[in-house]
């Protein structure tokens, strides 16, 4: 996990203090093996110059509104910059992302991914380092291009729309940015490269703010990726049942059930909708087989709640 940082265009000098840079970084392998007509320019994406130390605000605008999002940077400014810090922080950022329903999915650090995203249509924020370690200046640009015959990388940077900067001085300053970076998927998306877990945590985590629609239409994606998974059977059975979407939710549980019927959470949680439906016969069967699997003392509690429950709603419909 990325601590998270302010991000400023703001310079500090400290006085009597005087970094020497030397030496020659070696070119990263994932560099060496891009071909130089893997060049790609993201040519039409927007651009939001800031104000002072609003880098933050602008990149996010900036990918917001190529994904497909109606906002202005008024918006993102009241979303995410800090007054009293003089800039914006990294979870800021993906929050305000989550409430535009877009998944914020941190890519891997290497240019080959940046790479993968432009070529798939999207650009890619992140957080540089322009400054040293021992003099930060955090800086948020969006990049929208690599020009491998020129050796750049392009990249919408605050009030320059089409800033070239050399490779190895971008890697440079993202890797002192710990390669912090994201691209803003829509529900229906999957990332160039991806990673099942990174991306099922990012849907969770859209799911737990309380957007489950969003929720609901990524983790149908994911269960298209991955059919058998049952994090992702789990999530979509979870999200119908949030959208009150019943039959759904009993069919995502049994689909699940499908794949692994020792699932006691799938189970408890079918048991508990079956009885809200007034199938009580059918609930009291699956929360009966829930307590036989489970060896969870953790669960016992919840199991043991819901088996009341749905005795007090037999009762209540005699």
């Amino acid at each position: 996990m990325t601590i998270a940082r302010i991000a400023t265009n703001k310079s500090r000098l400290l006085p009597a203090l005087f970094v020497l840079l030397s030496g020659c970084a070696s070119i990263p392998d994932d560099v060496r093996s891009l071909p130089v007509d893997a060049s790609i320019e993201l040519e039409s994406t927007p651009f939001y110059p800031p104000e002072r130390y609003e880098c933050g605000p602008a990149a996010l605008t900036t990918t917001l509104v190529a994904s497909g999002v109606d906002v202005d940077l008024d918006d993102m400014v009241d979303a995410v910059f800090l007054p009293g810090r003089e800039g914006s922080l990294q979870i800021e950022i993906v929050a305000a992302a989550r409430q535009h329903d877009r998944l914020p999915y941190v890519i891997d650090s290497t240019l080959a991914a940046i790479q993968g995203e432009l070529e798939a249509g999207r650009p890619v924020l992140v957080l540089q380092n322009l400054g040293v370690a021992a003099i930060p200046r955090w800086h948020y640009a969006v990049v929208v291009g690599i020009d491998m015959e020129g050796g750049d990388v392009v990249l919408r940077s605050g009030t320059e729309r089409r800033r070239t900067t050399p490779i190895m001085t971008f890697l440079r300053t993202w890797r002192r940015g710990d390669y912090w970076g994201i691209v803003l998927l829509r529900p229906d998306e999957l990332p160039a490269a991806v990673d099942r877990q990174r991306y099922l945590s990012t849907i969770t985590a859209v799911d737990e703010t309380g957007r489950h629609e969003t929720a609901a239409q990524a983790w149908r994606t994911a269960v298209r990726r991955w059919p058998t998974d049952t994090v992702a059977l789990f999530g979509l059975a979870n999200a119908e049942y949030a959208l009150r979407n019943r039959e759904a939710a009993v069919a995502g549980y049994r689909a699940l059930l499908d794949v692994d019927s020792g699932h006691v959470a799938a189970r408890n949680n079918l048991a508990w909708v079956l009885a809200e439906q007034g199938r009580i016969e059918e609930a009291r069967k699956e929360i009966a087989q829930a307590l036989q699997l489970n060896d969870d003392a953790e669960l016992d509690d919840e199991l043991r709640d819901t088996e009341l429950r749905i005795q007090q709603m037999a009762e209540e419909t005699r």
